[in-house]
């Protein structure tokens, strides 16, 4: 038997993504309220901007005063997508505090305090759900918090920002340059007027945050990952990627370590073999590949960004949240008994290829080679190409330590036969 009495929902934030989630509530009402057991009610909208046409949107139900909304006593759900730190904080706990519970798509706030968050919600009794946080509309979060709960999780492995692999698509299929792949994502609408969170790889390392504290039941923040933008990464990358059957991607990679006492999270661009599932996913696109024990293999695959995407994740929480709430019960909150400790990116093992300018004269190879020796860095394959006393040789590695790597690196700058380091790039998905 449905309730009569609806459920009322506060929006805060009525862009891209909040404008969808208002239209789906009023477009799809009917199904919603059959699916939850009650109807739901828009309730009241919180924007910056009220003199804004909304369409759709009642004008008597918009709203500047953001605080009062979350603090009438009479909201079930507020659903937060303003996005950054601050006024998002302080309303989502606002929110707990006068009895609502919260669905966020704020990826930047929880990967910073996400663990403060759920204390909060924990301590009002109150749900907190981000589905939306991470990869758009791919149901990712509750799988791994749900469906996988059973189970032991030991790799994250995804592309997670949808503009990154734009750019990085095109200049793998059409050969474009950086700056020419990232024009296109931005007369496309694929790349914001100032794209660095994306191309610097602070976006991804949000949601690698998110992602590897769910996985491995541990408190990750986004000061554990390590970040590293593809900015850098050129034609002469992919064309060096193409010779190895491999192509380029940014990825986000999170992992339990082979003995199980530590953790790892990292975002970076990296070779990936072309007979890896990765390695197809087009556009503007995202995929994650999760490995556990039992389950084995999994891919998650779809469409990372966009307003209708994002807020298909958004009215997923909150079905489930409006569901939880008739029933008098919460879902799963923060899972972080494992506590295990972060590793740095220097105990990271995977492989390498580097891409040296030397002299082209005997003996070079030999020096090279020696440095590798010497700092415990095993040569997988060499490729040596030159002519008129320049010549580029190409290291791929086995599995070595980030650390010792580096120290690879710098005694090689050292030779004299050593004109400069002209890439660095892992290798990974083998």
């Amino acid at each position: 038997m449905m309730r009569t009495r609806p459920l009322k929902v506060a929006l805060l934030g009525c862009g891209v993504v909040g404008s969808e989630v208002a239209r789906i509530m009023t477009t799809h009402a009917d199904d919603l309220a059959a699916r939850i057991g009650a109807p739901v009610e828009l309730a009241g909208v919180a924007v910056r901007r009220p003199d804004k046409v909304r369409e759709g949107i009642d004008p008597a139900l918009v709203t500047t005063d953001a605080t009062a909304l979350v603090k009438r006593g009479d909201i079930d759900v507020v659903v937060e997508v303003i996005g950054g730190i601050e006024p998002a904080r302080t309303l989502i706990t606002t929110a707990f505090e006068h009895g609502a519970s919260v669905v966020s798509a704020n990826k930047a706030l929880l990967a910073q305090d996400g663990a403060a968050l759920h204390a909060a919600a924990n301590a009002k009794g109150k749900d907190l759900y981000y589905e939306a946080a991470v990869a758009g509309a791919i149901p990712l979060i509750r799988p791994l918090r749900e469906s996988l709960a059973g189970d032991k999780v030991n790799r994250v492995l995804g592309i997670v920002n949808g503009t990154t692999n734009f750019i990085l698509d095109a200049m793998d299929t059409t050969g474009a340059g950086y700056q020419e792949a990232l024009d296109e994502a931005t007369a496309l609408g694929y790349a914001e007027a100032d794209p660095t969170a994306d191309v610097e790889g602070f976006d991804a390392a949000a949601k690698a945050a998110i992602l590897a504290g769910i996985a491995f039941h541990t408190r990750v923040r986004l000061d554990d990952v390590y970040r590293e933008g593809m900015t850098e990464v050129t034609a002469a990358d992919f064309a060096s990627a193409k010779e190895m059957g491999c192509t380029i991607k940014l990825l986000a990679i999170c992992e339990r370590a082979a003995d199980g006492g530590s953790v790892t999270a990292r975002v970076h661009p990296a070779m990936i073999p072309l007979s890896h599932p990765l390695a197809g996913v087009r556009g503007a696109y995202n995929a994650v590949f999760v490995e556990s024990d039992a389950a084995g293999q999994l891919m998650f695959y779809g469409p990372g960004a966009g307003g209708s995407p994002t807020a298909s994740a958004v009215l997923g929480d909150l079905v489930a949240v409006c569901r939880n709430r008739i029933g008098g019960a919460t879902g799963p909150g923060e899972s972080a008994y494992a506590a295990l400790p972060v590793s740095p990116m220097g105990d990271v093992v995977t492989r390498y290829h580097i891409s040296l300018d030397v002299a082209d004269k005997p003996g070079v190879l030999a020096q090279v080679a020696t440095v590798f020796a010497e700092h415990g860095v095993s040569i997988d394959t060499v490729r040596q190409s030159g002519k008129d006393g320049e010549a580029s040789l190409v290291v791929v590695t086995h599995r070595a330590s980030d650390a010792a790597l580096g120290g690879t690196v710098e005694a090689l700058r050292k030779l004299d036969t050593v004109r400069g380091v002209a890439s660095i790039m892992r290798v990974e998905g083998e």
